[in-house]
């Protein structure tokens, strides 16, 4: 297998970044608690891990989305990183997208990684295998795949935030926006397995 490209800064054609954002607004009522909180065994926060992952992927700002536990949760945001919480987390997904997109839209991102805080196995290869294939346009719309089954991460250009912060709706999040637009599927399944945890 041919070696993934190094993780320089990602810019669009105006050398705007690419930004990162996770999503760790819910309480997780399966998981048994919000998974902002949630730790690896090594004790490490997934939220750091997320965080990390996008980082090293070459993300640059990175928004992190809180609601559920927000003060606790907060605690665990590594330095640097953008902090916003929607209070309408239980709404679902969506709602955490939205805020997301929100803070994002008041900085220079032109387009955005998406990760949910609980895929803590995800590396940052697989982000900057995405950022090598779609760069940071403003109109990319691209998802990773795992023998053809999507998942995260996801990444998203600035001239589509607005018209999916209002496609979604309570606990469906983008992918059928990017399923409806052609979104670019790319396999990352020789990185790892794409799945999430939602049982401890």
């Amino acid at each position: 297998m041919p070696a993934e490209p190094s993780a320089p800064p990602v810019g669009g054609p105006a050398g705007a970044p690419l930004a990162g954002l996770v999503l760790a607004a819910g309480a997780g009522r399966r998981f048994g608690g919000p998974k902002a909180l949630a730790r690896d065994p090594e004790g490490v926060a997934w939220v750091e891990r997320a965080v990390g992952a996008l980082r090293d992927g070459g993300c640059d700002p990175v928004v992190v989305v809180l609601g559920a536990a927000s003060d606790d949760a907060a605690r665990l945001v590594p330095r640097g990183a953008i902090v916003t919480i929607t209070d309408a987390w239980s709404e679902g997904v969506s709602a955490s997208l939205r805020a997301g997109l929100d803070a994002l839209a008041r900085t220079a991102a032109s387009a955005v990684v998406v990760v949910p805080v609980d895929t803590p196995d995800l590396p940052a290869v697989a982000v900057r295998r995405l950022a090598a294939r779609v760069g940071a346009d403003a109109a990319v719309l691209a998802s990773a795949e795992y023998a053809g089954v999507p998942g995260p991460p996801v990444v998203i250009g600035r001239d589509h935030w607005v018209a999916l912060a209002a496609a979604v709706r309570g606990d469906v999040g983008a992918r059928p926006y990017l399923r409806a637009h052609g979104a670019l599927a790319v396999e990352c399944g020789d990185l790892w397995s794409g799945a999430d945890q939602d049982v401890r």
